[in-house]
């Protein structure tokens, strides 16, 4: 075999990481001895493995070396130890190997890494669209307040406090055409824990006849205070009384909060 296809068929390569056998060793040494241009291939070889074993780890001391030799026992059997006078084709497979460990621990590492940006990346983008949804909301909420506020068609009745709340007040945008009313309820207290505000449409003759229209219901999380009730077209006052959640079939005249006329 000329020397160029000896060089070129990867033999050398496996000498330098000591993975050829006695006999094959020999045939190398043999082949280094006699041809010039074998020597410093492997010469070549060896500088390139130690370059980059330097560039992954500067030192490695003796009880990383342990630990990385007691891995590749577990991965590959038994590990052949160096002794004293072991060829440098030996030591240099070695620190191929170490430098190997060490680029796929430093990989695996930047990988990890990736993974949590990526993590952190897609809850920052969560929390975002989740700010947007909110405040989408708000906007909405803002938008109809202002539209019921702004509306002339509306009816505009003013509710004082009664007895059980003294300070309380509230108003009612009504449209006697659509029947839509809101509730305007910003006057009102907080409602106690499993308590709910219930509005009353009023009929006064011939006899006080009071027809529930809705609910106040999750009060504390409308922050405009401005809620949409149900309909009436024969109203001649409205009220608000303090019930049990759900509501109930009649007013509780001693939890009278506001009252008003038409």
């Amino acid at each position: 075999m000329e020397t160029k296809e000896y060089i070129n068929s990867g033999i050398l390569e496996l000498y330098v990481y000591g993975l050829l056998n006695e006999s094959e060793n020999d045939e190398v040494n043999a082949m280094a001895f006699k041809h010039a241009e074998v020597k410093e291939e492997i010469l070549s070889i060896e500088k390139a493995i130690i370059n980059l074993s330097s560039s992954f780890s500067p030192f490695i001391s003796h009880s990383q070396f342990e630990k990385i030799k007691a891995q590749l026992e577990l991965k590959h059997g038994k590990v052949v130890t160096m002794k004293s006078g072991s060829n440098r084709a030996t030591y240099l497979g070695w620190a191929a190997s170490i430098a190997l460990l060490i680029g796929i621990g430093f990989q695996y590492s930047k990988l990890n890494d990736s993974k949590e940006e990526i993590e952190n990346t897609k809850k920052e983008k969560e929390n975002l669209q989740k700010t947007v949804v909110v405040l989408e909301t708000k906007n909405k909420e803002t938008e109809t307040v202002l539209n019921v506020i702004r509306d002339e068609a509306n009816t505009v009745i003013t509710l004082g406090g009664q007895a059980a709340a003294p300070t309380a007040k509230a108003k009612i945008y009504w449209n006697k055409q659509t029947q839509v009313v809101y509730v305007d309820a910003s006057g009102l207290p907080e409602p106690p824990k499993g308590k709910e505000y219930q509005i009353w449409s009023l009929k006064l003759q011939p006899q006080l006849t009071p027809t529930s229209i809705g609910m106040l219901t999750n009060f504390s999380a409308n922050s405009s205070k401005v809620f949409a009730v149900e309909k009436t077209g024969d109203a001649e006052a409205f009220g608000i009384t303090l019930e049990p959640a759900g509501g109930s079939p009649s007013p509780t005249m001693e939890q009278l909060y506001t009252l008003g006329k038409v």
